[in-house]
């Protein structure tokens, strides 16, 4: 059975910091692209972060970049989003994304979210 399963978020003040966690399970990690979403209320969902099955490559939303960092370790199937600096404006719920194109299909996997919030 796969799963994501987010941990981490919370309540904290604006310049502070949280560190998200993605525990995946039922599939090879390593296989997937792992990105971070975030939706806040009456918004669409933005991606925010992403990183290759090796870790090799990463992007960031601009609207992040110099603040969040997205890692990744495939030996304990979890991937990471440290977010320092917190704004007002990243108060959102938190997705883990796992995503593969392979010639045989596409094949995508959603978590169930962590809630950040971000208030003084």
């Amino acid at each position: 059975q796969v799963q994501l399963v987010e941990s981490g978020g919370g309540l904290v003040q604006p310049g502070g910091s949280l560190r998200l966690s993605c525990a995946a399970s039922g599939f090879v990690l390593s296989r997937y692209t792992m990105n971070w979403y975030r939706q806040a209320p009456g918004q669409e969902r933005e991606k925010v972060a992403s990183i290759s099955g090796g870790g090799t490559i990463v992007d960031y939303a601009e609207s992040v970049k110099g603040r969040f960092t997205i890692s990744r370790d495939n030996a304990k199937s979890t991937v990471y989003l440290q977010m320092n600096s917190l704004k007002l404006g990243d108060t959102a719920a938190y997705y883990c994304h796992a995503e593969r194109n392979a010639s045989w299909g596409h094949y995508e996997y959603w978590g169930q979210g962590t809630q950040v919030t971000v208030s003084s």
